[in-house]
């Protein structure tokens, strides 16, 4: 006799945070029968699980966006879910430093958007004052911002699980998605281990969104880029150099907050990352590749197009990602006793970045909605900040789809 297919209300696509949100937030809202699959045969293992372990302020965000609204709601949400959930994390605060004079427009306009963004206490910082928060750090200008904290992301979504399945959720490790297909009342869904029957899908796959996407027979307009971030450790008699947080001016151009520097809340000192181009969706090293992921990127038109506006940056990126001392030189930018051998080479992380037709960076978030489908198609940073509030906000959508 075959088996009975499982069946879900919604099912899940993706075990990364905003996957694990989205579900723990269906369960929340009512829906007794969440199923999440996720490929790998564990959770976060890719973007979520190689970050920076940043809690964002939401000082970056051009007010009004999607970003600057679910950062600001999620960053308090997710310091009291660690908080109850024991997850390790601290509110530590950063400085933001510029070093060059032409520096300082850019650095205002962050001030300003943190004010428009409901950040309280920020303070701007002369270079005595960044030297009073980072003694080591060198700028000729900078910020405070209180609101920025450290986390272990792992640690969050191992909780978030928790909750899933202790509200009789399904977390199905080691099963891939393979396609999706419309029936009269609801979806069929085939995985690596079957069929699934649900009522709706939301995909949060992160680096194979896209595919997922047209899977289930959805045009994204977009392709996911894979852009790998490579993180040195300091060596521990170094550690010192830095007592929390410090971040350059990120370059408005790009979607990237620039090299910084992060104590890590599990314990260490991390630096990066840069943002070079990746030659596969998980190529943490920089000899990974993939030819059908190479090809996938090469013949879409908004990567050539991107490409040919920004290759001289793209350069610099591989050169820093190849050597060792054009990474300690923009450290040293920062930090100008810190010397080359007080750095290691350590984890690397691949960012899925969403690229439309035109060559643009999408730098908010990007969800498309179809007949009984979710689809998030962007989620940069502040994703993992934002998680629980993208959660409920995906989960508001199921609900209002459903009505």
């Amino acid at each position: 006799m075959a088996a009975t297919p499982l069946t879900a209300s919604v099912i899940v696509v993706g075990g990364g945070i905003i996957g694990l949100s989205t579900a723990m937030a269906l369960m929340q809202s009512g829906h007794e029968d969440v199923v999440l699959i996720e490929a790998e045969g564990c959770l976060a293992a890719h973007q979520t699980g190689n970050n920076s372990g940043v809690i964002h302020s939401g000082l970056y965000y051009k007010p009004g966006s999607a970003k600057a609204r679910l950062c600001a709601d999620g960053r308090e949400l997710l310091y009291e879910f660690c908080a109850a959930e024991q997850v390790a994390h601290e509110r530590c605060g950063k400085v933001v430093v510029a070093v060059r004079a032409e520096e300082i427009p850019a650095l205002e306009e962050l001030y300003r958007r943190g004010q428009a963004n409901g950040l309280t206490g920020v303070a701007r910082l002369d270079s005595a004052g960044i030297r009073a928060r980072e003694p080591h750090v060198q700028g000729i200008a900078g910020l405070w911002v209180p609101q920025t904290g450290i986390v272990d992301y792992r640690g969050v979504c191992a909780a978030m699980a928790r909750r899933i399945v202790s509200m009789g959720g399904k977390i199905c490790k080691g099963t891939v998605f393979r396609r999706c297909r419309q029936l009269a009342h609801g979806l069929s869904v085939t995985t690596s281990m079957g069929q699934i029957k649900s009522n709706y899908l939301v995909n949060c796959a992160g680096l194979q969104s896209d595919r997922v996407a047209r899977r289930c027979g959805v045009d994204p307009q977009i392709r996911i880029i894979p852009f790998r971030g490579e993180y040195y450790d300091l060596v521990p008699d170094s550690r010192g150099l830095i007592r929390n947080l410090v971040y350059p001016v990120p370059d408005a151009r790009f979607p990237f907050l620039g090299v910084h520097f992060t104590r890590m809340a599990l314990g260490g000192i991390e630096a990066g990352p840069n943002a070079v181009l990746a030659f596969r969706r998980y190529g943490y090293r920089f000899f990974d590749v993939s030819m059908r992921d190479m090809w996938e990127t090469m013949a879409w038109p908004g990567f050539l197009r991107m490409a040919c506006r920004y290759w001289p940056m793209g350069l610099s990126e591989i050169y820093r990602s190849l050597s060792k001392s054009a990474f300690h030189q923009a450290l040293a930018r920062l930090v100008p006793s810190i010397r080359e051998d007080q750095i290691v080479r350590s984890g690397s992380g691949v960012r899925a970045q969403a690229i439309d037709r035109q060559g643009r960076l999408l730098d908010d978030f990007y969800i498309v909605k179809a007949r009984s489908m979710i689809h998030v198609l962007n989620a940069p940073s502040p994703a993992a900040t934002a998680s629980i509030s993208i959660g409920r906000h995906i989960a508001g959508l199921v609900e209002k789809s459903a009505c």
